[in-house]
């Protein structure tokens, strides 16, 4: 899915001119994951390492105010999440909700970190702080939905979805998610049926609609595969749209029981280090979710 643009880095640019365990899962698949395609895994830009330098040289000023403090160690928090230092990031975030509370973007990527974590109802919380503070705040929404949709509570997380999908009918990634939660909710004959008839009406645009094919079966997996290797127009986008593809993919091998190729999908998904996508970002979670699912099966 595309990143978060939580906030654009007005502020910093104005002041200075600036592997897991193997599966146990008694299913199992003949697919060749290895023989599909791999990006080079994104590495931190000098961009963003000369950004981490000024930012962290622009909070050494004794004349900042409060408002603009909070600003700046929210803007580093987003570098940080975006290289994967989630826990930094995290300290960040909340640095900047102690100089000024009243920040929906910052309630809502702490709401996705405890998504992640499998602390829903602190999710369900930071994202509820997010609309009370932005109503319009789609992106609060969304996660509120997808918090829902991993706490088990699929009638609420529909309701959220359904809203979300709503609002922009051609975006294919909010259709996908809304198709997830139908599939727990509705079987997936149905979901299946729903998000076909979402397909046909949109405008086909946005690339995500090619997930949207393979879920209903419109393309094979090896065409989905072939079409990203063809259209990719350079590594970054490549890394992309394979973590996209991957963490799609490994959920409809999840639904089928198949959980050994979800979890090499998942990984996959998270190969390419594209940290910032919600596809990397609950790739970890999937995984941590389908671990848990084998210790609690009996042996046979």
């Amino acid at each position: 899915m595309r990143k978060n643009r939580w906030l654009t880095f007005t502020l910093v640019g104005s002041l200075l001119l600036l592997s897991g365990c193997a599966s146990t899962s008694s299913a199992s698949s003949s697919q060749p994951w290895h023989l599909l395609p791999m990006a080079e895994p994104l590495q931190p830009t000098t961009q963003q390492e000369v950004k981490l330098a000024r930012i962290d040289q622009l909070l050494t000023r004794s004349d900042l105010t409060e408002k603009d403090r909070a600003q700046i160690y929210y803007e580093r928090g987003l570098v940080n999440d975006s290289l994967g230092l989630r826990n930094l990031a995290r300290l960040d975030f909340n640095r900047s909700l102690s100089f000024n509370p009243a920040q929906p973007d910052v309630f809502n990527i702490l709401g996705v970190y405890f998504t992640q974590s499998g602390l829903y109802d602190a999710a369900y919380e930071a994202f509820d702080s997010t609309l009370e503070l932005d109503e319009t705040h789609q992106f609060a929404e969304r996660n509120r939905g997808i918090a829902l949709y991993y706490g088990g509570r699929y009638e609420l997380a529909e309701r959220d979805l359904l809203k979300h999908y709503k609002d922009n009918t051609h975006d294919a990634y909010r259709a996908l998610w809304l198709y997830l939660v139908e599939v727990e909710k509705d079987g997936d004959v149905l979901a299946r049926e729903r998000l076909a008839s979402r397909y046909q009406a949109s405008d086909k645009q946005d690339w995500g609609w090619q997930i949207a094919r393979l879920y209903i079966r419109d393309v094979s997996e090896s065409e989905f595969f072939e079409n990203i290797g063809r259209t990719s127009r350079d590594n970054t986008q490549l890394a992309e749209r394979l973590c996209e593809g991957y963490f799609y993919l490994a959920k409809r091998y999840q639904t089928m029981g198949d959980y050994r190729s979800a979890e090499a999908l998942y990984k996959l998904a998270m190969s390419g280090n594209v940290y910032d996508f919600v596809e990397h970002r609950y790739a970890m979670l999937e995984l941590g979710l389908i671990a848990q699912k084998m210790r609690q099966a009996p042996s046979s």
